[in-house]
């Protein structure tokens, strides 16, 4: 019976420690892994959209990530290199949604909401996408570990409304993540990314889900890091005297 009960402790032992492992570490000890789960404090991984329904938080931008992405300005920057820009004009024509992030400061309105910036045309790339659709997203950060909560998701165009299209939530995130881990530059800077995914963040389905469209309940949790210099070479032809990085 002794031996039984230290085989089930091994097992559970393991369960916690050698399965799960980093992808789902949370709470009390969440801002060292750059991130605090928001349930355990009273807050959700669903926006408010209306007082029942939202769209699922699917990106944390880990506060591990150097510490100008987790600015306003500095993130900014970042997801302009990455194929996003602010509304057209910045004019916004909508809700704004609301999350709580858990960090006691109750449900909050979006900190900034960004197009995707088609063609990489600066300005009339966004207002592109408010025309004829594409991907957006909106961001809330933190208090405690500053990381970044997005919901990402692909809508229609103006005449449908910017409706989420089918499984719209999953192909926003799956977009947003595909172009973090190819990296961006600006200027001299690179920026490359990491992902783990969490599977225990949302519960898969539309419940509670705005529009009713499914999501596969996984979040994608990136930190963005910048290229090390090391990984830079100078410009053999070096007129104006600037240091070129390899892309």
């Amino acid at each position: 019976m002794r031996k039984l009960g230290l085989a089930l402790l091994s097992v559970s032992w393991f369960w916690d420690v050698g399965v799960l492992g980093a992808e789902n570490r949370s709470g009390s000890e969440g801002v060292a892994y750059g991130w605090m789960d928001p349930r355990l404090d009273g807050g959700r991984m669903i926006d408010f959209t209306t007082p029942r329904r939202g769209e699922p938080l699917n990106i944390i931008i880990s506060g591990l990530s150097d510490p100008r992405i987790l600015t306003d300005d500095g993130f900014k920057s970042y997801i302009s290199t990455i194929g996003f820009a602010p509304e057209c004009l910045g004019i916004h024509i909508g809700a704004r949604h609301r999350a709580d992030l858990g960090d006691g400061n109750g449900p909050q309105v979006e900190r900034l909401l960004s197009r995707q910036c088609h063609f990489g045309i600066p300005v009339l790339g966004s207002c592109l996408e408010s025309l004829i659709g594409g991907f957006h997203f909106r961001g809330w950060r933190q208090e405690e570990s500053k990381a970044w909560f997005l919901g990402v998701s692909k809508e229609f165009s103006l005449l449908k409304h910017h409706a989420i299209t089918p499984d719209g939530y999953n192909i926003g995130r799956n977009w947003f993540v595909g172009r973090a881990l190819k990296g961006g530059r600006l200027g001299g800077t690179r920026w490359t990314a990491s992902v783990e995914w969490n599977a225990d963040l949302l519960i898969p389905g539309r419940i509670g889900i705005n529009h009713g469209i499914k999501q596969d309940g996984r979040v994608a949790i990136l930190t963005i890091t910048e290229v090390p210099p090391e990984e830079c070479f100078v410009c053999l032809v070096n007129v104006l005297g600037m240091s070129c990085c390899t892309l």
